[in-house]
């Protein structure tokens, strides 16, 4: 169907202007957003936590228990010291800007990841350098810890929330999509990586798409969902969106 305006005035809000032509939404009285701010966001499996000195000791353990082929698809790694886990993490921090949070399971580190590419007169900001240890990796902390960072964007007036990929790294794609982000295209020879050609896929969930996003992340949360071994009674990807 093409895109005209009475297909897009209903779910984007696209109105006329004084000429006839159709303009966006109207924001009255946005302001931007400010970067976000550095606080704890506990959840029922783990906690997430801004990124401290302390905890390269720890995400060095966790990431030195897997065989290496975690950081095919990652800028930085493998470590061979937690003062180079923190050397990369301080480095991104004030040469790229990342906004490094820490993610914990039973108060231990098992990975980290980053607010990055803030956009803040526009509200977006992305989730990158998304790094799971083997102790993370397709737990309910992963989904929680990932949940708990993009309810903290939303909640604090962020309209747009990206998550950027290798294109051939199936897992991340996989869940963006699990997640419930929006497939939005391929940037083709976007980087050159390790050395290499690097397609990326872009993914986002908008303002208008975290009710029913949340909503669904939460229900896949409940305790109730759960057996008394921890084992999910119902799939995410079961959920509608």
């Amino acid at each position: 169907m093409p895109l005209t305006f009475d297909t897009l005035s209903p779910s984007l809000g696209v109105r006329k202007d004084a000429y006839g032509n159709p303009v966006g939404k109207a924001l009255p009285g946005w302001n931007g957003c400010q970067r976000l701010p550095d606080v704890d966001l506990v959840g029922r499996t783990c906690r997430v936590t801004p990124y401290s000195d302390m905890h390269a000791d720890g995400l060095y353990e966790a990431y030195a228990r897997d065989d290496g082929g975690m950081w095919s698809y990652l800028p930085y790694g493998p470590f061979d010291s937690a003062s180079a886990v923190n050397n990369s993490i301080r480095t991104y921090q004030e040469n790229k800007d990342f906004h490094t949070f820490v993610i914990l399971d039973a108060e231990q580190p098992v990975g980290h990841a980053s607010f990055m590419r803030y956009d803040l007169p526009h509200g977006s900001v992305e989730v990158g350098g998304v790094t799971f240890s083997p102790a993370l990796r397709r737990s309910t902390a992963a989904t929680e810890a990932m949940y708990l960072m993009m309810r903290h964007a939303f909640e604090h007036g962020h309209r747009r929330y990206e998550w950027k990929c290798n294109q051939l790294n199936i897992p991340s794609n996989l869940a963006a999509l699990r997640l419930g982000f929006t497939f939005e295209g391929v940037f083709r020879n976007a980087q050159v990586a390790r050395g290499d050609r690097r397609d990326t896929t872009w993914y986002s969930v908008i303002v208008e798409d975290w009710p029913q996003v949340r909503a669904r992340l939460e229900a896949w949360l409940d305790p109730a969902n759960f057996d008394a071994n921890g084992v999910q009674r119902r799939a995410l990807r079961d959920l509608p969106l």
